[in-house]
């Protein structure tokens, strides 16, 4: 198994996308802790893959509040060891027009997105840099390399989130610690789902037409990126043996976007 005994945070892994990944990590041998702002769902996602409650554990974290993410990858560290995977995930989504755009929505998403992925990537490194180890992936966006209306800030975090990997890329490198972000297409997530009505309200479109004019008209066959198709490429990154790997972006998007 790719990931034996190798211990991961996920954030927002209580459903979506994070908790695809947590499902494959424990498949691969993985030890696994569920980060959400929901420690209810969060317990119920770690029960599901492991009754036993050895191998993976629920944690209360809202990745912008630095006590709680400071508090919740110790509780990690003590329970399992060690920090081998952090794959900051959690995010949310507010769609509107720049020239409407509520300042304090403008702080909260950004406050997830990025204040969440440096505090997470701070607390782990502490740790990784005492193993000289560690793999530290973002969970980015198309929208880290493209720009979509309505989305100002989903856009501005998602290109930060590249910036940020490429420096500790660099100044991971001489603890043995690699960094990369993965940048997915629409994926068919409550995230996406929710968007699909808001932006045919904004733009005067059917809820069809945005899945097929909007989302998915770039895609060379039209097909939402899945859950798995994100989850497969986080192990990829997770198990990838070398430095060879690190400060890259990868897109998995249908061939939306193509670097």
């Amino acid at each position: 198994m790719r990931l034996q005994d190798k211990v991961a945070i996920i954030t927002g892994a209580a459903s979506g996308i994070g908790k695809d990944i947590a499902q494959v990590f424990f498949a691969e041998g993985a030890r696994v802790a569920i980060a959400d702002l929901n420690q209810a769902a969060a317990d119920a996602t770690a029960l599901e893959l492991d009754p036993t409650g050895t191998r993976a554990i629920g944690i209360s974290m809202d990745v912008s509040d630095e006590d709680q993410v400071d508090a919740g990858t110790a509780k990690v560290i003590a329970k399992f060891g060690q920090l081998d995977i952090l794959i900051s995930n959690a995010g949310i989504q507010i769609v509107a027009p720049l020239v409407d755009f509520d300042f304090g929505k403008w702080k909260k998403l950004l406050a997830i997105h990025l204040d969440g992925a440096f505090l997470t990537t701070r607390a782990a490194l502490r740790q990784m840099y005492k193993q000289k180890s560690g793999c530290v992936i973002y969970m980015g966006s198309v929208h880290s390399h493209e720009a979509s209306v309505l989305k100002a800030p989903y856009v501005t975090a998602k290109h930060g989130l590249i910036g940020l990997a490429k420096v500790v890329a660099k100044e991971g490198a001489a603890f043995g610690v690699r960094a990369n972000v993965i940048c997915p297409g629409f994926v068919r997530t409550p995230l996406v789902e929710k968007q699909i009505p808001e932006q045919a309200a904004a733009l005067g479109l059917t809820n069809e037409q945005v899945i097929k004019t909007v989302m998915l008209k770039d895609t060379v066959d039209g097909e939402f990126t899945t859950v798995n198709d994100v989850a497969q490429t986080a192990l990829f990154l997770a198990s990838f043996p070398t430095n060879a790997l690190t400060g890259q972006s990868v897109v998995v998007s249908h061939g939306w976007f193509m670097q």
